[in-house]
């Protein structure tokens, strides 16, 4: 499979990606409908992490079926790839009961399409190049992370790699003003926040809409990179 995918311009309509989902589909359908999003020329990107903690998990390959929407892999989704070899304790502990439920077929149904989701996707718009992982890219350049994920020099390496892109919080733990070359802007998600920030041209969407009462699901159009609801001027984050 491709770990890095690419879209050309939507001439017809709009592209959006939107934070961490969690198993809340509903929501996320709320949250699309209240932004006047049309799936019949609209598309939706997704930073991952489909499944765990919500209660609508088993939506997922419902979801993964509609032509519009393109997720890249989140840490939580490469629990299901490996669901038999993965650290299973710490996978329930972080929301992953629910996989327990299923048949060893739908178990192995999850596995195998989690399985065919890309690292990174990149998006053409009008204005440039936009890039989606979930948590980030830790090179200083796009081109870079392209290089090493098209053409691997081992697969120690690689795994490092594509661990990376699901993992790692350094850049906004650390507030890391330098930004990603090569791109317009990279959308991440993974660290919860209670609003969307900006570091650099690194964008962090997850504002918990998979936490009911507390988040909300932040949509960002990719061509203007207006989030909805906006951005505040300020970084303001919470790590979880």
């Amino acid at each position: 499979m491709n770990l890095i995918k690419r879209f050309e311009r939507n001439t017809a309509g709009r592209d959006f990606a939107v934070g961490d989902i969690h198993g809340h589909f509903t929501r996320l359908q709320a949250a699309l409908d209240a932004a006047g999003f049309d799936s019949a020329v609209d598309r939706l990107f997704s930073v991952g992490d489909l499944v765990d903690r919500g209660p609508e998990c088993r939506d997922a390959l419902d979801w993964l079926a509609k032509p519009w929407f393109h997720p890249v892999r989140g840490n939580h989704d490469d629990y299901v790839v490996r669901f038999d070899t993965c650290d299973v304790d710490n996978w329930i502990y972080n929301g992953g009961s629910w996989f327990a439920g299923l048949s060893l077929y739908e178990q192995k149904e999850f596995a195998v399409q989690f399985a065919e989701l890309p690292i990174a996707i990149e998006v053409e718009t009008q204005e440039g190049l936009v890039g989606i992982v979930h948590a980030d890219c830790s090179f200083l350049s796009w081109d870079e992370l392209r290089a090493e994920l098209d053409t691997p020099e081992s697969k120690k390496r690689l795994k490092l790699v594509m661990n990376t892109c699901m993992w790692s919080r350094s850049r906004i733990e650390n507030q890391e003003p330098h930004g990603v070359l090569g791109i317009r802007a990279l959308i991440v998600g993974h660290t919860p926040m209670s609003q969307p920030a900006r570091l650099g041209n690194v964008i962090h969407i997850d504002t918990m809409g998979w936490m009911p009462g507390r988040g909300h699901f932040t949509l960002i159009n990719l061509h203007t990179l207006e989030t909805i609801p906006a951005m505040p001027a300020k970084l303001d984050w919470e790590a979880a």
